[in-house]
């Protein structure tokens, strides 16, 4: 287990359901995607053998926040395989930042290369409006920890971003017509919504998008060799921007009406010469 990614920058040992993982294993998948809040639209019904929940792997905690399922689902892009993580586990709900990125080594140990991290996340800049989406260039960790605490991982984040997915996804939303912008995601525990003033203080440090979530699971993929991309639903305009009150109930409405343009999108990425219509579930 020493050089096992589950292993790698912690001294505790941690047991897994090798049958379970052997059937991630089994899929031979290269890619996985992390679905954020109201994105579990973009896998349909599977067969049990196709699906393992989180439950069975130890490590992992079992998520509590409405939208996030709690399972890997096996599927396909077309005739690429895909490992789909329906849903995923915050600081706010009281796990530690090790606990976060136990879903990226289960990855890592099932053989992953390529992680594609989704989350939901409130608009900083007033030209990315809700409902569309964001590719994420950089971000901002201002959760004050690192699933690295207690080791020397002293990982690269220069490109934490892989730029050649970056290149091959916006030449894929062109072709498709699809409003994709690029910019810098905050990443701040939460579980409360940020204030106005923290709005203004997060737009003069140079964000453009913010939320709760994947940039703890980034800096764990990185320190394992994952070539990562990142996408935020903007589900809302933060707090300040606009009239409206935030809540969870909307994040969740949003990104299910939201999820028909990424389907669009990874299909494009995928599939060469595909249909451009309305997405199916995949």
């Amino acid at each position: 287990m020493a050089d096992s990614p589950l292993s790698r920058g912690c001294k505790v040992t941690l047991l897994l359901d090798m049958t379970s993982l052997d059937r991630l294993r089994e899929s031979r998948a290269q890619t996985a995607i992390i679905l954020g809040s109201g994105l579990n639209s973009l896998v349909s019904e599977s067969a049990d053998d196709k699906i393992a929940s989180y439950s069975e792997f130890s490590e992992i905690p079992r998520p509590s926040v409405p939208g996030h399922l709690g399972r890997f689902v096996l599927g396909n892009i077309g005739k690429t395989p895909v490992v789909f993580a329906q849903g995923r586990v915050h600081l706010y709900e009281g796990h530690s930042a090790r606990d976060v990125g136990a879903i990226v080594r289960i990855l890592a140990e099932a053989g992953i290369k390529q992680l594609i991290i989704t989350n939901a996340a409130g608009s900083l800049n007033p030209k990315f409006k809700p409902g569309e989406w964001m590719m994420i260039s950089d971000h901002i960790n201002l959760t004050g920890t690192s699933p690295l605490l207690g080791s020397a991982e002293f990982v690269d984040m220069s490109e934490a971003y892989s730029l050649r997915v970056r290149e091959r996804f916006g030449a894929a939303a062109r072709k498709i017509g699809m409003t994709l912008h690029q910019g810098v995601y905050a990443g701040l525990v939460g579980p409360q919504y940020e204030t106005p003033a923290e709005v203004r203080m997060l737009q003069k440090l140079g964000a453009d998008a913010i939320g709760m979530s994947t940039v703890l699971e980034v800096i764990q993929a990185r320190v394992l060799g994952f070539e990562v991309a990142g996408f935020s639903c903007l589900t809302n305009l933060a707090a300040g921007l606009s009239q409206e009150k935030l809540s969870h109930d909307e994040v969740l409405e949003t990104g299910q009406r939201a999820a028909a343009d990424f389907l669009r999108l990874l299909s494009a990425k995928f599939i060469p010469g595909c249909l451009t219509g309305p997405g199916r579930p995949i």
